[in-house]
């Protein structure tokens, strides 16, 4: 297998004493699905802000395309930040009310300086999620959380990475509309050839979306594999408890 995109070697991450990630190991090939599973305070949001390059390991190596990651090469942050892209969990904290839909999807085109006519890219990307490119003009505050979260969705495509990674991405909208941002999610992810990261507690979607699984409890991977391997014959009470306890998408 070639190269991974990203990689976590053996990465521990301590906060006042407090172990936030205990050596854990990551591989994220190009072209793959992995799932990143754990209850609060597994330790997913240290583990994603590390990958994302805004934090540092306090041992261990995070790489990104073979070099090693260190936030002081702003080269290799400016390639990360162009390649990687993040979707947050609640559209409405992560869009600015102030910018119309227009200038938001356009805004990481302008930061990263990306060359090309922006105006168009926006249009493509609201049209690849589902959205007519007339709506630019509006507000956030004018859609539906659903809509709003396929906005954000747009924004991260918008610079055309590499990676995908939602954080959370439906835990914050309403059942009904949960499972078509999760259609959309596998849709782009085919259509476009994304790698995606999908960093969840609920493993019931891991499992509709990812092709491999990691499980962290308490900063630890205490299991990882083949995603229908470890839903169907998981090793772990840990993980069964996970499967029993959390709701599924209808």
């Amino acid at each position: 297998m070639t190269e991974p995109l990203l990689s976590a070697d053996r990465v521990t991450r301590v906060f006042r004493g407090t172990r936030a990630l205990d050596g854990v190991d990551l591989t994220v090939h190009a072209g793959r699905s992995v799932g990143i599973v754990g209850e609060s305070g597994s330790g997913k949001s240290t583990l994603l802000r590390l990958l994302l390059g805004l934090d540092s390991p306090t041992s261990g190596t995070l790489r990104f395309r073979g070099e090693e990651l260190n936030r002081k090469d702003r080269g290799l942050l400016r390639r990360l930040r162009r390649d990687v892209q993040v979707v947050f969990q609640d559209p409405r904290s992560s869009l600015d009310p102030r910018m119309s839909v227009g200038a938001a999807i356009a805004e990481p085109l302008r930061s990263l300086r990306v060359q090309g006519d922006h105006r168009s890219r926006v249009a493509e990307v609201l049209r690849a999620v589902g959205l007519d490119p007339d709506v630019t003009s509006r507000y956030p505050a004018q859609f539906s959380g659903g809509q709003r979260q396929r906005i954000a969705i747009a924004r991260a495509l918008a610079p055309s990475p590499s990676v995908l990674i939602a954080d959370e991405p439906v835990s914050a909208l309403d059942v009904s509309v949960r499972a078509q941002v999760v259609a959309l999610l596998d849709r782009l992810r085919a259509e476009q050839g994304l790698t995606l990261v999908l960093v969840s507690h609920d493993i019931g979607i891991v499992g509709q979306l990812c092709e491999e699984t990691v499980v962290l409890h308490h900063g630890r991977v205490v299991e990882q594999g083949a995603t229908a391997q470890v839903l169907a014959d998981p090793a772990q009470p840990y993980t069964r408890r996970l499967l029993s306890a959390v709701p599924r998408l209808d």
